[in-house]
């Protein structure tokens, strides 16, 4: 696992303009495992909610990795080979993918193995030119060049997963060195949930709002599929991860009570402050009581702000 990241280099407005608009690198965020041998597709339809056979080589998507009862272990993006996929999972899951699958794996040619390299993001618009100086593709979906892997996993704005890249020499191509807070901010505009914060091993996958990029509803069984397909059918779930717009000017911290009238109805999970929508911003997971557009009260010992609810992403990163 990597080293824990910083909450800023210093410049924390810098660090958000570079992730939106520059090249915002991220070191130590995410995990690669990797799913090769003649068997590797097929046992992976399997095994996650994409469909992975439909996938063309040097595709990316996303996809769930659930449990039996389908809840969620991993939020995956999948990289497409001819014979191997990658699956990028937030920093410290790479472990459990490699667990579960390994687990599942029966009478198959599929070795599982993760990346030991270091798995960075490169975030912002001008990404793609840091990558072209050091001489390295930008792909619409991934590549592998010079040793290294580069995968679009764009998330309103544009970002890279890059493995096997000397964080250094990005950093003297251009790339700035981008801490937590800054990061969380832009990740929160994004609606971009992480594993462990935002979600966890309790949540279903019609929570997280990623259903639509990362189910296959057309696809054979895999594994949690029956709870999955049930929801899809019932039409809704009585909670869903929304993103608060705080009317206060103050950061509410992670773990405050969403209030609606005298009811909680949530709670705040992911917290940063957005210069983009000039007020602070959070994730949080919550009741169908308090749909997008409703004015809540975010509360915490000694503390509360008002906020609104809002449906994600919170921008669209078009300006």
């Amino acid at each position: 696992m990597s080293r824990e990241r910083p909450a800023t280099y210093g410049d924390t407005a810098g660090e958000y303009l570079a992730a939106r608009r520059g090249a915002g690198l991220v070191e130590g965020s995410h995990d690669l495992v990797w799913v090769d041998g003649r068997d590797a597709i097929s046992f992976l339809d399997g095994q996650l909610s994409q469909e992975i056979a439909a996938m063309e080589p040097g595709e990316v998507a996303r996809s769930f990795l659930l449990e039996p009862r389908g809840k969620l272990r991993a939020l995956l993006w999948v990289l497409r080979g001819a014979d191997r996929v990658g699956l990028v999972a937030d920093r410290g899951v790479g472990a459990v993918v490699v667990e579960q699958l390994t687990r599942f794996r029966f009478r198959v040619e599929a070795a599982i193995e993760p990346d030991e390299r270091p798995v960075a993001m490169l975030w912002g618009a001008e990404s793609p030119a840091v990558l072209s100086a050091a001489g390295l593709p930008a792909p619409a979906g991934w590549a592998e060049a010079e040793g290294a892997i580069v995968a679009s996993v764009a998330v309103g704005v544009a970002r890279f997963a890059v493995a096997g890249v000397n964080a250094d020499r990005l950093v003297e191509l251009g790339a700035r060195r981008v801490g937590a807070l800054a990061e969380t901010a832009v990740r929160i505009e994004a609606g971009e949930p992480v594993m462990g914060v935002d979600v966890d091993d309790s949540s279903i996958p019609q929570e997280t709002g990623l259903v639509p990029q990362a189910v296959s509803f057309t696809k054979g069984c895999y594994l949690g599929q029956e709870l999955v397909a049930r929801i899809d059918s019932r039409g809704h779930v009585n909670r869903m991860l929304r993103g608060i717009v705080i009317r206060d000017t103050v950061i509410p911290p992670v773990g405050a009570e969403v209030v609606s009238g005298d009811a909680v109805v949530g709670s705040v999970s992911s917290v940063g402050e957005s210069l983009t929508l000039r007020a602070p911003v959070a994730l949080g997971t919550v009741r169908r009581e308090a749909e997008p557009g409703a004015d809540v009260q975010v509360r915490w010992p000694g503390g509360s702000a008002r906020g609104e609810v809002r449906a994600l992403p919170l921008d669209d990163f078009s300006g």
